[in-house]
């Protein structure tokens, strides 16, 4: 049973209770015709009540015999209604629904926690909590994949994708169409979309807005699907570079919000802080305080579990990482992010073009991986349209070649784990690098600079 289920179990218990009371004072002014009435919703109630528990324990609960009982006693006392005291009726009923009520009361609940992904790709940033949930014996997790549009530059919806076919293995999908949100009101929801209808690029459907799911659960939680460099909470001129995404609708209608670390906690409420002002929003500073929570992010959990040695590499890849000998070549992380394009535009593909041309010579004894950010065609299309043609002849190239790997895939972790180094584009994914202490170097996007 649900703990929501078993609240409406126990207010159609108080409405009874005071139908109890009026019907009482009703018998006293011999008001019968009244009471008959009122006897008969009590039944159906009753009755109601048994199926639904019967629905959700099965047969053979203790709460089901006393509303059994219960209904015994109204149709005995609607058949002495002239004879019977207003008093003892009252007494009789009342001492045994408060027996079934008892037993309701005692009925165990089981929590339900559902997961709403949009992105694959982004699912490194609930998979543990994830994981704990399953692991809990009086939990029911439920990971409902939820569908997403490109945005086109009007800003109107272009192409619907759903990519809940594409998660790991262990991971059991419930389909969205069939998981209502709104019916089952689960006590918990985890999102990693903050942004409701502000993203640019993308846009998940209007039901599954932050400032809508806040309706339909006790506890809504954001996770952030990246992780920023750590930030001294003093050291304004960083803040004001991601303070953006400290008042986003799902930072704003969450109940919860889970960020990296303690220091970044403190900057989200500050900043948080100074955004409502701004906009004249009510602020409760004790509730900010209870509701950003900075005991890390789920995604740094996704690398370290991630070990090489367990992966499973494609065919392909191989051919590009083996020597003759067997021994693999040292493996380069390229990573190209939006932001970095969006900044440098053309200058960004000739970057792209000319570090392609430098590891091309040296294929035979380094093995380039190529992992740009998935959002990137959708971004082009979306903001800068003029650049599409060029990006997707240079990609098509790289791809046809044959001599780097290719990854479009969800599994960024992999990337991280089976390669020697990083090289590429300053973003979410070298915090993440950072971790492993492997060699990093950021590339720097100069028309003049050959790599």
């Amino acid at each position: 049973m649900r703990k929501f289920q078993k609240q409406q179990l126990l207010d159609i218990v108080v409405s009874l209770h005071t139908l109890h009371q009026e019907s009482k004072g009703r018998m006293e002014k011999k008001d019968y015709v009244t009471v008959q009435s009122a006897l008969s919703d009590c039944q159906e109630a009753a009755i109601q009540m048994g199926e639904a528990i019967e629905r959700m324990e099965g047969t053979g609960t203790a709460a089901v015999a006393y509303l059994e009982k219960y209904c015994e006693k109204l149709y005995q006392v609607n058949m002495q209604l002239e004879e019977i005291s207003a008093q003892k009726a009252y007494k009789s009923l009342e001492s045994i629904l408060v027996k079934a009520e008892n037993e309701i009361n005692h009925m165990s609940v089981r929590k339900e926690v559902v997961f709403l992904p949009y992105k694959v790709s982004m699912w490194d940033s609930m998979e543990s909590v994830y994981l704990a949930a399953k692991e809990d014996e009086n939990c029911d997790a439920y990971v409902v994949p939820i569908p997403y549009y490109d945005r086109k530059m009007d800003r109107s919806l272009g192409e619907m994708h759903y990519e809940g076919n594409e998660y790991p293995k262990n991971i059991e999908i419930t389909d969205y169409r069939i998981y209502n949100v709104e019916e089952r009101r689960p006590d918990v929801i985890y999102i990693h979309n903050p942004y409701d209808e502000f993203n640019n690029v993308t846009c998940v459907p209007e039901e599954f807005y932050s400032r809508h799911l806040k309706n339909y659960t006790d506890c809504l939680v954001y996770i952030p699907y990246f992780i920023l460099g750590e930030i001294e909470p003093d050291d304004q001129k960083r803040i004001d570079g991601m303070s953006h995404f400290c008042f986003v609708p799902g930072v704003i209608y969450a109940h919860k919000v889970i960020v990296q670390s303690e220091k970044m906690r403190q900057i989200y409420i500050n900043e948080y802080i100074k955004a409502a002002k701004s906009v004249r929003l009510p602020i409760d500073q004790n509730m900010l305080k209870h509701k950003i929570l900075g005991i890390g992010s789920p995604k740094l959990d996704k690398m370290k579990n991630t070990k090489k040695e367990d992966l499973e590499i494609p065919e392909e890849w191989l051919r590009v990482i083996e020597k003759s000998d067997g021994t693999w070549k040292k493996i380069v992380f390229y990573n190209t992010s939006i932001n970095a394009l969006l900044r440098h535009n053309g200058r960004m593909l000739k970057k792209i073009r000319n570090v392609f041309q430098y590891f091309k010579e040296r294929q035979y004894k380094v093995a380039l991986f190529w992992r740009p950010h998935p959002l990137i065609p959708s971004t082009i299309k979306s903001m800068r349209p003029e650049l599409w043609a060029e990006y997707e002849k240079i990609e098509r190239k790289y791809r046809e070649e044959g001599w780097g790997i290719y990854d479009d895939s969800a599994d960024l972790n992999r990337a991280i784990a089976i390669s020697d180094a990083y090289y590429g584009d300053n973003s979410s994914v070298v915090n993440l690098y950072k971790k492993t202490g492997k060699p990093l170097m950021l590339q720097n996007v100069d028309e003049g600079e050959e790599l």
